[in-house]
């Protein structure tokens, strides 16, 4: 007989409940951002308060706990960690062989501005990847891109974690957005539209945002017109393929017009004389030591990461990725699957909380970035003791970084099963008329948990509909600012931090400097996002259903 979830606690009230329900998730933020402890410590922790909350409070049996714990550590470590195994594992190849010091200088060449490479780099390249593999990938291989170029750690993993946000939505071709139309049971097209209509209005400013948050209003000096040219062709396509074209392409189309712009700008435009060395980060490299390369050179350098674009996308090919799919294997998780029952108001009936873990080593996006990195030392002409060599360093440096990811996970993954996260979707929904701006706060709480637009959307796309509803709220709108809010939740994720922190070699201390920087912008931009969903229900009156 299936355990049922229940999501009121020893008989009280739903502000106690959720008080209690968010005590890990306080013990994770104390942990860090007061005490500074190790995100891996913190993880640990948090994953020994979540269990001591499972069983004590929610009275979840011990097996089925400790069987949600571990089904997270197992999606920690696939696909995420196996996906920034292999982003880190390509730039190393890339830099042992010395091509990355070519790769850095063309880019010198093309601007030797940072605030303009991080925008071609973490913004329009980032969302290309985002858009095409997801999971991680776009951080992993941005921020060790940029470490490359000279960006110091902190600066690099700020940078691409602010610029993850828009994009995620519909990210890894549209994963978030397929599923969750597939848990709500709205048409795809139209959540489709009013996501576009949500994220659009912030893909417009994220570019000038970027650069004002990491160098402050000085930093658009000189600069405000690329900004203003990246964002205005991002927000437009991306508002335009989503209404009118599908999500799928969203973002692979809105960024390579990103990049294309770009390009054309640094190109044909002259900033004003401005002095940008004060933007340099301490290894740039100036203009005057960048050698000449012949385009052939700068080619062969560059090869890695077209072969990166290439699989990404030949992986993101339908009929490609179902035959890669053929040889994946679903495991029902023992001691999980359908051995918990979700119960009224989180969802329309009691129904039982499917488990299933899905082996996918062909069709996984970090899959496709491991046949790039291999074709990519054969290419470069990288023998295969010097190659061991390469994935023995990345396995060392990712040791503590996966302990992390796994420890985060086992926590999102208890908090879903037991209740925990229910509860607090309770919470949010029993805001009334508010219900438009908290909807956008609790996708963003759910990204928060899982580090997953796409999980987000499972676990709350069903009670956002629901309280829609309830509320006499248009249920397409409710389900989208669930995935445009959830956006916003990435950069704070522990998964995301972790993964940034591998990335490019962040310490503890700046690990904690790191969520505290990202989570103020966080909080703002979930709110700005509210915000909307607010003016488009009660101001402008529009419904998409």
């Amino acid at each position: 007989m299936a355990w049922p979830q229940t999501y009121l606690l020893f008989g009280q009230g739903l502000a106690f409940s959720a008080a209690l329900a968010a005590v890990p998730i306080f013990m994770l933020l104390i942990l860090l951002g007061v005490f500074r402890k190790p995100a891996w410590a913190a993880g640990l922790f948090g994953l020994g308060a979540t269990f001591v909350l499972a069983i004590g409070a929610y009275h979840m049996p011990v097996v089925t706990a400790v069987s949600a714990a571990f089904h997270g550590a197992a999606f920690g470590l696939f696909p995420i960690s196996w996906i920034v195994f292999w982003a880190i594992a390509l730039f190393r190849v890339t830099e042992v062989t010395g091509k990355f010091e070519i790769i850095r200088h063309s880019i010198s060449r093309l601007t030797p501005d940072p605030r303009l490479q991080a925008l071609l780099i973490a913004f329009a390249f980032g969302a290309f990847l985002e858009g095409a593999a997801g999971f991680g990938t776009p951080v992993a291989i941005a921020a060790t891109m940029l470490t490359g170029l000279g960006f110091p750690a902190f600066g690099a993993s700020g940078i691409c974690l602010l610029a993850n946000t828009a994009p995620v939505a519909f990210g890894s071709i549209a994963i978030p957005l397929v599923t969750l139309a597939g848990t709500t049971g709205l048409p795809l097209d139209k959540l489709s539209a009013a996501v576009g209509g949500l994220c659009a209005p912030v893909s417009l400013i994220l570019p000038a945002y970027l650069i004002i948050a990491m160098w402050g209003l000085r930093g658009m000096a000189g600069i405000w017109f690329p900004a203003v040219a990246a964002g205005v062709a991002f927000a437009s396509v991306q508002f335009s393929v989503s209404n009118f074209i599908g999500p799928q392409l969203t973002d692979i189309l809105s960024s390579l017009t990103a990049i294309l712009t770009l390009i054309a700008v640094l190109r044909f435009w002259r900033p004003a004389k401005h002095d940008t060395s004060i933007y340099l980060p301490e290894n740039a490299v100036m203009a005057a030591e960048i050698p000449e390369y012949s385009v052939g050179e700068a080619i062969y350098a560059w090869l890695p990461y077209g072969l990166l674009v290439v699989c990404v996308l030949l992986w993101g090919y339908k009929p490609v990725h179902a035959l890669l799919d053929q040889a994946s294997i679903a495991i029902h998780w023992p001691f999980l699957h359908n051995a918990v029952r979700r119960m009224p108001p989180i969802v329309a009936r009691a129904a039982p909380y499917p488990a299933i873990f899905n082996l996918n080593w062909f069709a996984a996006s970090g899959t496709s970035c491991m046949v790039a990195t291999l074709l990519s030392a054969v290419c470069l002409k990288v023998g295969v003791l010097q190659l061991m060599r390469v994935l023995l360093s990345v396995v060392r440096t990712l040791l503590l970084p996966t302990a992390t990811v796994t420890s985060v996970l086992a926590i999102a993954f208890l908090m879903n099963y037991c209740g925990a996260t229910a509860t607090l979707g309770l919470a949010f929904s029993a805001t009334g008329v508010l219900f438009p701006f908290f909807s956008a706060l609790l996708g963003w709480l759910g990204v928060f948990l899982t580090g997953s637009d796409t999980s987000s959307n499972a676990l709350f796309g069903g009670l956002q509909v629901i309280t829609a509803q309830r509320l006499h709220l248009d249920p397409i709108l409710m389900a989208a600012a669930n995935s445009a809010g959830g956006v916003m939740g990435k950069m704070i994720s522990l998964q995301t931090i972790a993964v940034a922190a591998a990335a490019t070699g962040l310490s503890v201390t700046d690990q904690s400097k790191l969520l505290r920087f990202t989570l103020k912008h966080s909080i703002l931009l979930a709110s700005v996002i509210g915000m909307l969903a607010l003016l488009y229900v009660y101001v402008f009156h529009l419904r998409w259903s």
